[in-house]
């Protein structure tokens, strides 16, 4: 475990060595970033303009929503965005072979290689978001509520990872699968709101084939008071692990079947 923090230590200085060398397209990237998931906030509210509620949920409930899904989709762009290459070139180029070579776990070094800033700008917007809904909404906070509240993220965030892993992992067998990641990572954006408004084949579909519901809507419903603790806390925590372990299996098998391009 030592040897493992060492080297990731070693990756993120380098990497923030970048940051200091280019701070400039760090800066830019940042705000650019912010600047993107601040339109989303602004549609948010045109809608609002014109329906005094959506299916029932008020201007700030769905704000609520939005910002905690930001959260953990935030936390898992910054740690894991090398999933994205994975299904890209990495794999296609024949690059995988410098994972294998080294006495390391091939996706904690995969992981650890690249460490991507841009994702702050969802975790700030996110935490905003949530801190301004829930003072209108006069949210009530306990020190076991928060605790609960950040346990929730981090295991939201491990069902964004799960999926990205698994769905990156099918490069292994196609060699490029970055459409399919792409397309299903776009799926995320519906658990920014309600689930109440979307027909059943899209709740079934988020809920238990690709299970984005848990990392947004279930668990701000729950500390909105709309949902019970099994379906928005523990729930998201159980499917949390499963996906996860899921994708993990998805992606040793996917190792087992690599082939390098100059093989």
């Amino acid at each position: 475990m030592t040897k493992y923090i060492r080297l990731y230590n070693q990756f993120l200085k380098q990497y923030i060595k970048s940051l200091i060398e280019y701070r400039a397209d760090f800066v830019f990237g940042l705000v650019g970033f912010l600047f993107v998931q601040l339109t989303g906030v602004i549609f948010i509210r045109l809608i609002f303009s014109s329906i005094p509620s959506l299916d029932g949920w008020s201007f700030h409930e769905v704000l609520f929503i939005y910002g905690l899904a930001q959260v953990p989709r935030g936390i898992d762009h910054v740690f894991t965005d090398n999933l994205w290459l994975l299904s890209g070139r990495i794999i296609l180029q024949g690059g995988f072979d410098k994972y294998l070579l080294r006495p390391l776990n091939p996706l904690f070094h995969l992981l650890a290689e690249r460490f991507q800033p841009d994702g702050f700008g969802e975790i700030i917007i996110g935490a905003i978001l949530m801190i301004t809904a829930g003072r209108t909404l006069d949210l009530k906070w306990s020190f076991p509520s928060i605790l609960i509240l950040l346990s929730t993220i981090l295991f939201a965030t491990l069902i964004y990872t799960a999926i990205k892993l698994a769905v990156a992992s099918i490069s292994f067998w196609i060699k490029f699968a970055q459409s399919y990641l792409y397309m299903t990572y776009q799926l995320s954006s519906f658990t920014k709101y309600p689930l109440s408004i979307y027909p059943k084949a899209v709740k079934f579909i988020l809920t238990f084939i690709i299970p984005f519901a848990f990392t947004g809507y279930f668990p701000g419903a729950y500390f909105l008071g709309r949902e019970n603790f099994f379906d928005g806390i523990l729930l998201t925590h159980v499917i949390s692990v499963v996906s996860i372990f899921l994708a993990y299996y998805i992606w040793i098998q996917g190792i087992k079947k690599y082939e390098s391009s100059g093989s």
